[in-house]
């Protein structure tokens, strides 16, 4: 679909992020292409983007947010690929860069964009339709001026960007076994050529660099 929007790691434990508030850093935007999704009852066929954050906070014991390797605790948030005025993924971006889309930005908006850009995280437990309870993202917010003046932390993990237009089959290959069969069921992944043979490139590299998370 190309990373334009208009008007998760490999095996080992996972350990959840704790309910809270928590700085974060966007290190990865993932195309998922076409979904199906069911909402009360109905199901649609809709464009997903995943936005994956590590999270560089503490816990209530003052002790950092970090897995047995000493990495940082990533969680991320799945979007439908739209900056339509009711869309959530457009609801958040602006909430999360305080101020709106003007209408060039909302004409394509590039979200290689927001790689690097830090945020404070609201998280939660929730209920899912299968009964079990997960830590999901409510809200994406902007990092305090207080915050940002003390200094923030280095970020660790390298930015990528994953688009099924140009993919990049090594950063593929890192992600679990229901993320990459999620991404090889959609229609874009089966009607796409080998990259080796792809000539268009990624659909966001043509667009110009000046437009401002």
């Amino acid at each position: 679909m190309g990373l334009t929007v208009k008007d998760t790691g490999g095996g080992g434990s996972f350990t959840p992020v704790p309910p809270g508030m928590h700085l974060a850093r966007c290190y990865r935007v993932i195309d998922m292409g076409t979904q199906t999704t069911t909402w009360q009852g109905k199901e649609k066929q809709q464009a997903k983007v995943m936005l994956q954050f590590e999270v560089h906070s503490e816990d209530v014991d003052g002790k950092a947010l970090v897995t047995d390797k000493g990495e940082p605790l990533s969680i991320s948030k799945n979007f439908t690929a739209s900056l339509g005025e009711k869309a959530a993924l457009r609801a958040e971006l602006e909430n999360w860069r305080s101020r709106g889309f003007t209408a060039d930005e909302l004409a394509g908006f590039q979200l290689k964009n927001i790689l690097g850009a830090w945020a404070m995280l609201s998280i939660v437990k929730e209920k899912g339709n299968d009964g079990k309870e997960y830590t999901n993202i409510t809200s994406i917010n902007p990092v305090p001026a207080s915050m940002k003046k003390a200094g923030l932390p280095e970020g660790r993990n390298e930015l990528k960007i994953f688009d099924i237009d140009n993919p990049d089959m090594a950063l593929f290959d890192t992600f679990g076994q229901r993320m990459r069969e999620k991404i090889e069921a959609s229609p874009e992944w089966q009607q796409r050529g080998s990259p080796a043979s792809s000539s268009g490139g990624s659909k966001f590299e043509d667009m110009t660099d000046d437009i401002p998370f």
